[in-house]
């Protein structure tokens, strides 16, 4: 959409995340004020484990999930901020801070915006396969981040009926499990 622009930014709180006012012209001269999260971008990955036909999903406390719905935990994919890291190498830390999971090869599924209305963070979504000896630490997540994740390690059979049932209410976690059974539509086969 040509014709728009953005004329002033501010700092309206600068916090753990950055909120930033923008007033922007129409290609008219009309005037909207807009604000936005400036956040840092994110990797996110589903490992799976094309074997025992598993996945690892992780559970952990999140403020508007108990704000909206009065629930203390989410079931998500790993994910953390990238916090100068290259994608890959954020996926493998979050993996192994989270779940104690040692990744190999991670099978890049996209960069997508996660809140393009409201934020500026990105999410680059990873595949990643794993076996039983890939799983080196206890994870849970670090202390000072005030991290108190349970790590589940959930049958594809299990993620599917999750699926149908409406009950996986992460996005990310819901693209990831939709491009899974895309790539890999043996591991939900019934046997």
């Amino acid at each position: 959409m040509a014709g728009y622009r953005i004329t002033k930014v501010g700092t309206l709180y600068d916090g753990w995340r950055k909120v930033l006012g923008f007033t922007v012209r129409k290609s008219d001269g009309e005037t909207m004020e807009r604000e936005i999260v400036e956040s840092d971008d994110v990797a996110a990955v589903l490992p799976y484990d094309p074997q025992r036909r598993t996945v690892v999903l992780v559970r952990q406390f999140r403020v508007p999930v108990m704000h909206i719905e009065a629930k203390p935990d989410i079931l998500e994919v790993i994910a953390g901020l990238l916090e100068g890291d290259e994608p890959e190498a954020c996926a493998r830390r979050e993996a192994m801070e989270e779940a104690g999971l040692r990744l190999g090869t991670l099978e890049p599924v996209g960069r997508t915006w996660s809140t393009p209305g409201a934020m500026t963070e990105r999410l680059n979504l990873f595949l990643a396969p794993y076996t039983a000896a890939d799983r080196v630490a206890e994870g849970g997540g670090l202390a000072e981040e005030h991290e108190d994740i349970e790590v589940l390690e959930i049958g594809c059979g299990e993620l599917a009926r999750m699926l149908e049932r409406n009950a996986l209410t992460d996005l990310k976690t819901l693209a990831l499990t939709q491009a899974l059974r895309i790539r890999h539509p043996e591991l939900f086969e019934t046997a």
